[in-house]
């Protein structure tokens, strides 16, 4: 078996992504994006749609740092329906717990179809909300509140620190819930077939289970490069422009955040594509974190990412990077 950090042979780079979902994964290809999700009684549910190419509609969003705003805008949106449709095949209790007089009210008020398109659209800003709030405001807000005579360096060197603590800190927590690291199981079981087929080998478990766990493209590896390249940027920013007050640092960071988000996608891109001795060593921090996020997957969630990932395969090649 080879190294945890070691890439195997690739012959060939794909496009193909995926995302770990409640007992399911999402696999994610340039034509089809399948779900599939293990079942209570063991059998495997599977959704296809067609993969969303708004690059194809709107050219500029097919440029670079444009399309790194976009694809994650389209990850949260997705990946949040994806988790609502899978989180459908929970085994319920035994006993149906009785809705509230106001979620009644609530159903009764706008219908169950509707109701739900609010519900989601309510998660997505959440979703939204949390990790720009705790990664890139909240740091931001904080570097405001030293003296105003605090050089610019250290201030945004303190700014930088904060955001790396506030990540690890929140992933360890998230890594340590029983709930969720059954997904990050899911979410090794994603990356290893990933790899497989990269490698052009045949994928079978015995094949996948030897793979690596850890991926150059993992989201959780975006995150990262995301705040180190938002504490670059906002050096730089700051540097030009003087603003000491914490309200208007953490608006000016939410201003750049577009550019900050396109950067990171295309260093991830480059990072993920290329493997000589400088991408390695750029790409290594990313691949620690990977410890909190990417857990070894046991042999029926591997066949899950097995299953996604024959759906998604395009037969002309299309996929290549």
């Amino acid at each position: 078996m080879m190294s945890k950090y070691q890439m195997p042979a690739c012959r060939k780079k794909t496009t193909i992504g995926g995302q770990a979902i409640i007992e399911g994964i999402v696999m994610k290809g340039p034509e089809k994006t399948c779900v599939v999700v293990r079942k209570p009684d063991g059998t495997l549910e599977t959704n296809e749609r067609e993969t969303k190419n708004y690059a194809k509609k709107f050219k500029i969003l097919g440029l670079p740092i444009f399309r790194g705003a976009v694809s994650l805008f389209t990850a949260m949106k997705e990946g949040l329906e994806d988790i609502e449709y899978s989180s459908k095949f929970i085994e319920e209790e035994d006993e149906e717990e009785q809705p509230s007089k106001f979620e009644t009210w609530l159903e009764n008020k706008f219908g169950t179809e509707k109701l739900e398109k609010i519900i989601m659209a309510v998660a997505m800003v959440i979703g939204i909300a949390i990790p720009v709030g705790l990664f890139m405001l909240l740091p931001s807000f904080v570097g405001g509140l030293l003296p105003a005579q605090t050089p610019n360096v250290l201030r945004n060197f303190f700014e930088g620190i904060l955001r790396v603590v506030i990540f690890l800190c929140f992933m360890w927590m998230v890594s340590h819930m029983k709930d969720i690291r059954r997904t990050f199981e899911y979410h090794g079981a994603e990356h290893k077939t990933i790899f497989c087929y990269e490698a052009a080998l045949p994928l079978t478990v015995e094949n996948i289970r030897g793979m690596p766990r850890f991926h150059p493209r993992c989201g959780t590896s975006f995150m990262f490069v995301l705040i180190i390249v938002a504490t670059l940027v906002s050096s730089i920013v700051f540097s030009i422009v003087t603003v000491t007050n914490p309200f208007l640092r953490a608006l000016t960071h939410l201003l750049i955040l577009p550019l900050v988000v396109g950067i990171s996608y295309e260093f991830n891109r480059y990072a993920g594509r290329h493997d000589n001795i400088i991408c390695r060593m750029l790409r290594f921090p990313g691949l620690m974190i990977q410890h909190l996020t990417v857990f070894e997957p046991d042999d029926s969630m591997i066949e899950v990412a097995i299953e996604g990932m024959n759906h998604v395969i395009p037969a002309d090649d299309s996929d290549a990077w």
